[in-house]
């Protein structure tokens, strides 16, 4: 029977691959040793992947490839000549986070399927748009989106000849992915570098309400929802792992594999999950997709819950009957992994045997058999074996001219010259435009691309002679006071449902006012945004998300891409110019100076970088305060959106301090607990940035400034005019701050 659904499997080394492969794996995914958003994975070199292909491949099985980082400007080069040799293998499919690598990609390297990594964040209808436009085939749709939300995010892939897939087991995270910076910030080690050191698993000093992981997740598991999901479109089923090993990943693609062939008719036994409970796992929850967001999801332990729950279901009690529980879930633990070792060891990743027998006399054509397993093939040179040349038909010679089939899926195993009677030569030429036609008689035979180089970005920009200063705001109250300048931009909430018509009626009447979308806006928030872009009618406006950005491409708006969209590479920057009609950037605040420095911006864009904020972590769509305190709900609803305001500070063991904040409007989110301050960057870049930002929101960090906001905005104003002395007052003024992402001599 046709497939169903794919089940896309993870695969960290060749075991944990051969594992996917052998539990039914339709596709895998797995990274090389760069690039890649699994860097604590073993992870393949270049030659193993083109063995996993074969052997994948072999098995009815596609490979994708990840390379879903952000990249830096000094890395373009090796990345250009890596996709020049994956165009050259069979790859199912590139894995993609970076803007400027999809454009790369889409541009010049268009064999390649580009599949959006969850690590853009995708979740609403824009952004399915603004992917469509780079002519990518799938889009990962972000883990904490309810069923509804996926059908209809699946419902306008579909309408663009585009794939949805979506994760349905392994690890969840507490941050929407893709704009975490927690490890980032705290550690130099960037989930969006592939590097996440996972300080949200870390121990905390215990909270108010007795919890001591108030930032760890249970597993997401929407084992008992495959039908629903099979039913709203999703093309693909996505399992997490590549951290994992063999013998968690076969058991996990087995039994959802048989679970969809159960579901699909193929089966007449259905499966249970109990497996599941039996590998690593930190408990299971189907919170995001049932849209039941609670306490229930968390669990104050990061470690394998697979033991504690067998004493959970002997209530805790110290008995032979626990004992002997724990003991047969070891026992099946063994059992799990010599089952599935038995089953790698079957898979070769061994070139496929190629057996060439050469017939023919003078006068004759030189005649080629080449036997494979189950198929015959046979060629013919185009002109005759002849009695003189440079070199004679032989085994050393034959071989020396052939070898490069050893470059395919196929190796030479034996050459056989029985039937090639007496000495006979035939032109170097003719011998090589058979070994390729043999080549291509090969199943598998992929036509070699010659390497392109596309044109390196230059820097056409001129040069900024006197840098502006603008101000972000995220309070109404404060906008009178500040709206005498056109540079004043207002951060908007995620949801503007509530307080729809007070912010048209601040828009309207603030027309120099600059509205600034946040990074999350989902379902209905969006539907409403889009209608507040409509309504007020701005003539700029700031994005973090790209599905704003692409409303604001398709109104002609000017818009510039926030700090939150990453840009860290010229190509980044080229593609919103050239494909978006975007009018300027901010630079990822992740990336230090020496990754700046190459930055190159097209000629009339504009490139922003933000010298003073409050260093935003992470946003969650759960509830921070239920484990943290201060929140008694079970679970949340729309009114923790619209109305909910906490504040509240977290101790980690290591002594690093963060603030949890839930504002009207917006969902959870997790500061540093100071703010970012870099007066740097105005020296060491002068000429290169257009402006500079300072955010005066109020978010209750340490950071506590000793001056009303307009003396702050007024010591800015004289640090970019040349004063001498500012720096040193609004250091003073400001207090504690930190700059350690920009100073730090190591990239993320």
């Amino acid at each position: 029977m046709e497939k169903q659904i794919e089940l896309l499997a993870p695969g960290g080394d060749i075991d944990s691959i051969k594992a996917a492969i052998a539990g039914g794996a339709d596709a895998i995914y797995c990274g090389l040793a760069q690039f890649n958003a699994r860097n604590r994975a073993s992870n393949i070199s270049f030659e193993e992947l083109k063995a996993v292909i074969r052997v994948a491949h072999k098995n009815d099985c596609e490979v994708f490839l990840t390379l879903n980082i952000i990249i830096l400007e000094n890395e373009i080069p090796a990345l250009i000549s890596l996709l020049n040799k994956l165009v050259n293998i069979n790859l199912d499919g590139i894995i993609v986070q970076d803007i400027g690598l999809m454009y790369i990609i889409s541009k010049w390297f268009r064999s390649l399927p580009i599949h959006a990594s969850t690590q853009m964040t995708t979740h609403n209808v824009g952004q399915i748009k603004f992917l469509n436009l780079f002519n990518v085939e799938r889009a990962n749709l972000c883990r904490e989106l309810n069923l509804d939300e996926i059908i209809e995010l699946t419902r306008a892939a579909q309408n663009h000849k585009m794939q949805t897939e979506v994760f349905i087991h392994g690890s969840n995270c507490i941050c929407f992915s893709g704009i975490c910076y927690m490890s980032s910030v705290t550690r130099g080690n960037s989930g969006n570098r592939g590097k996440c050191s996972q300080p949200c698993r870390d121990k905390y000093l215990t909270t108010p309400v007795g919890f001591d992981y108030p930032l760890n997740l249970k597993d997401n598991c929407a084992f008992d929802h495959i039908k629903e999901l099979m039913d709203a479109g999703v093309y693909s089923l996505k399992i997490e792992g590549r951290i994992k090993k063999y013998d968690y990943i076969y058991p996990v693609v087995n039994t959802y594999k048989k679970q969809i062939q159960y579901l699909s008719g193929m089966h007449n036994i259905p499966q249970n999950k109990d497996v599941l409970y039996k590998v690593f796992n930190r408990d299971l929850s189907n919170g995001y997709l049932t849209n039941h967001i609670s306490k229930d999801m968390f669990i104050d332990n990061p470690r394998d819950h697979s033991v504690k729950r067998i004493k959970e279901q002997n209530n805790n009690a110290v008995s032979e009957i626990t004992e002997l529980a724990e003991k047969r879930l070891y026992e099946e633990k063994e059992q799990i992994k010599d089952e599935a070792k038995n089953k790698i060891d079957i898979l070769s990743m061994a070139q496929i045997p190629l057996d060439i027998k050469f017939q023919g006399k003078e006068g004759a054509p030189l005649r080629i058999i080449a036997g494979i397993p189950d198929k015959l093939i046979k060629i013919e040179s185009k002109i005759a074996l002849g009695n003189k040349g440079s070199e004679a038909l032989s085994y050393g010679m034959i071989i020396k001219r052939v070898k490069t089939i050893d470059d395919t899926d196929y190796v030479i195993r034996n050459i056989d010259l029985t039937e090639l009677e007496g000495k006979v030569y035939l032109p170097y030429k003719e011998l090589t435009l058979l070994r390729n036609r043999l080549k291509q008689e090969l199943p598998g035979y992929i036509k070699k691309v010659s390497p392109i180089t596309p044109p390196q970005i230059k820097n056409t920009a001129a040069e900024v002679k006197n840098a502006g200063l603008s101000v972000v705001v995220s309070s109404i109250e404060d906008v009178p006071s500040y709206n005498n300048k056109s540079n004043l931009y207002f951060k908007l909430p995620s949801s503007l449902k509530t307080y729809f018509s007070e912010y048209v009626r601040l828009f309207t009447e603030n027309r120099n006012l600059i509205p600034w979308f946040p990074s999350v806006i989902i379902g209905e928030d969006y539907t409403l945004a889009r209608d507040f872009i409509d309504k007020i009618k701005p003539h700029t406006l700031v994005s973090d998300n790209t599905g704003i950005a692409y409303e604001a491409f398709e109104r002609k708006i000017k818009w510039i891409a926030g700090p939150f969209l990453n840009m860290t590479n010229s190509y980044a920057l080229q593609s919103l110019y050239e494909s978006f009609n975007c009018m300027g950037a901010f630079v990822s605040g992740e990336i230090n100076k020496q990754a700046i420095i190459n930055l190159k911006k097209p000629e009339g864009f504009k490139l922003f970088y933000s010298i003073y904020n409050p260093i935003q972590l992470m946003t969650t769509r759960q509830c921070l305060f239920q484990q943290i305190g201060g929140c008694e709900k079970k679970s949340l609803d729309q009114h923790c959106i619209s109305h909910c305001e906490q504040l509240q500070m977290i101790t980690n063991t290591r002594k690093a301090s963060f603030v949890a904040e839930k504002s009207k409007g917006n969902y959870h989110r997790l500061y540093e607990s100071i703010n970012h301050l870099n007066l740097e960057v105005i020296q060491d870049f002068r000429g290169k940035f257009d402006e500079y930002f300072i955010d005066l929101s109020d978010v209750g960090t340490q950071t506590k400034p000793a001056a009303l906001k307009r003396e702050i905005i007024l010591l800015f104003e004289l640090l970019l005019s040349g004063d001498v002395g500012a720096t040193e007052k609004i250091e003073k003024v400001l207090g504690p701050t930190a700059n350690l992402q920009y100073t730090r001599k190591r990239s993320i």
